[in-house]
């Protein structure tokens, strides 16, 4: 089955030019790494560098480039940047991070430039960019104080690639994707001296997904156990999104705390509402979703027009659109017509990835990103700042271009289910925390975000049934932010004080 899923991140796609590279710079021989003799090898820089985080000055070191790993599908080259922090005495109590995006088909510039990495573009409090092309600055927020740092583009993303007469294909998909990815970490933890260090995943978006997927396949292939999992704007289960219409009534219950915190934000409801601390009224939102909205919803066509009508003018009041509109849609209002009927009245959209967005009404659709103004004020800021900082600080050279996300890696995907069932991941999580007793998974999201809400990423979690004496594996951190919780300043101010103690705790027993 192949299953298009550009939904679930930034959609502009630059041209994928013929996929090699070459780069100037130390080759595999020179950072101790053995050289292939024949076909492919490693093609890496390093790089010494500093940076002020947390007010104190860092010496760490870089490792760029691309790296040969042979897969059952065959042989890639995955591109990577990896940092680690230079005064480290002892490894085995030194952790190590694996980042990476979602997409499918999108590069890691986001975790990397936005969010863990030393180095981010330079945005005001609310994500916004204030000069093109932007600056790029210390990350003051950047957690390689707690933790050495790998960023993962996979194949099809960044310089990532397929070894020449290898068929593409075998590196698209959850499963083909969760190999060469798996199977790249594996080769670098060998060839670093790594297994003794806490290992830890960090994914956002479908990244989350193939977190899951790899913290499996990791265990099962390579008996390697992870200390922790970060999951940001987590979707792992299909079966509960929007895409096009909800595939069950529950979707729509679920995204009703998203569709009033927007409401909210942009001051939209009656007073009663509107002077509501922000989690107080969710907590009301969440109660009325859960309860009598689910089950009007359930009674379908039997519930009573009285009832109905009564139902409609409580959605109204929480989400700040008319109850006339949700008469007509039979209470069920996806979130197409919400962003859009939102500021209707000032011709305006908001957001899907983040809803304290606002753009023109276009003609555009919020599904595909083409008029989301929370997508479209972004992607050519960091993807020019992504190819700056490769190239001039991390020395890094191609004549290639650097693909931030592809349509055509999205458009390939093969998830291994049928389009009815959906692909859910509740058993593996509990599989997975329940086989090992130190895996502490953070999940994360914004208030904001209609891609992957508040109210769906809840339902998932709240359906991994635990074994008695586990729950506190398991954190959840909402930030009022979108689904890049990381561009709205004082959320990755609040992230960064909560990641100290939680890289402490995950290396001990619950």
């Amino acid at each position: 089955m192949k299953k298009q899923i550009a939904f679930l991140f930034v959609l502009v796609l630059l041209t994928v030019l013929p996929l090699t590279v070459s780069a100037d710079g130390p080759k595999a021989s020179e950072t101790g790494s053995p050289a292939a003799t024949e076909g492919p090898a490693d093609n890496l820089v390093v790089r010494q560098h500093s940076a002020v985080i947390q007010g104190k000055k860092l010496d760490y070191t870089t490792v760029t480039g691309t790296m040969v790993v042979d897969t059952a599908g065959g042989q890639c080259e995955i591109f990577f940047t990896a940092y680690t922090l230079d005064a480290t005495e002892d490894l085995s109590s030194r952790p190590l991070t694996f980042a990476f995006n979602g997409g499918p088909g999108s590069s890691s510039e986001w975790m990397h430039m936005g969010f863990l990495g030393p180095r981010r573009v330079s945005t005001d409090q609310n994500g916004k960019i204030q000069q093109y092309p932007v600056p790029i600055v210390d990350n003051e927020y950047s957690i390689l104080d707690l933790t050495d740092l790998v960023f993962i583009d996979p194949v099809g993303t960044g310089y990532s690639h397929p070894a020449d007469g290898v068929d593409s294909a075998e590196f698209l998909g959850y499963e083909n994707d969760i190999r060469s990815v798996g199977d790249f970490i594996r080769l670098y933890v060998n060839r670093n001296n790594r297994w003794s260090s806490p290992k830890y995943l960090a994914g956002e978006s479908y990244g989350t997904m193939r977190a899951i997927g790899l913290c499996k396949y990791l265990s099962d292939t390579y008996s390697m156990g992870l200390n922790g999992l970060l999951m940001v704007s987590s979707i792992n289960d299909f079966s509960v999104i929007m895409e096009g219409e909800a595939p069950s009534d529950l979707a729509y219950a679920l995204y009703l705390p998203t569709y009033a915190a927007d409401a909210w934000y942009h001051e939209r409801l009656e007073e009663s509402y509107q002077t509501m601390q922000l989690e107080d009224l969710l907590e009301e939102v969440r109660a009325f979703a859960g309860g009598d909205y689910m089950s009007a919803l359930f009674r379908g066509r039997s519930l009573g027009a009285e009832e109905k009508n009564e139902i409609a003018a409580r959605l109204a009041a929480y989400t700040g659109l008319k109850a006339e509109d949700y008469v007509k849609a039979n209470l069920r209002l996806n979130y197409r017509d919400f962003c859009v009927s939102l500021l209707e009245d000032q011709n305006l959209v908001i957001g899907r990835l983040d809803g304290r967005y606002t753009g023109p009404l276009t003609s555009g659709d919020i599904a595909d990103g083409s008029s989301d103004p929370s997508d479209a004020a972004l992607d050519n800021a960091f993807g020019t700042a992504v190819s700056q900082y490769i190239t001039e600080e991390l020395d890094y050279h191609t004549d290639l271009a650097y693909v931030p996300i592809s349509l055509e890696v999205n458009y390939s995907w093969d998830l291994p289910v049928d389009e009815l069932s959906g692909f859910r991941q509740e058993q593996t999580i509990h599989e997975q925390i329940s086989k090992n007793r130190f895996l502490k998974v953070w999940v994360l999201g914004g208030y904001y975000d209609l891609a992957t809400p508040v109210g769906m990423v809840e339902w998932v979690y709240n359906h991994v049934f635990l074994n008695d004496g586990y729950d506190n594996n398991l954190q959840f951190s909402f930030y009022p932010s979108g689904h890049m919780i990381y561009l709205h300043e004082p959320s990755l101010a609040a992230f960064r004080e909560q990641a100290e103690a939680w890289y402490t705790t995950a290396v001990t027993v619950p």
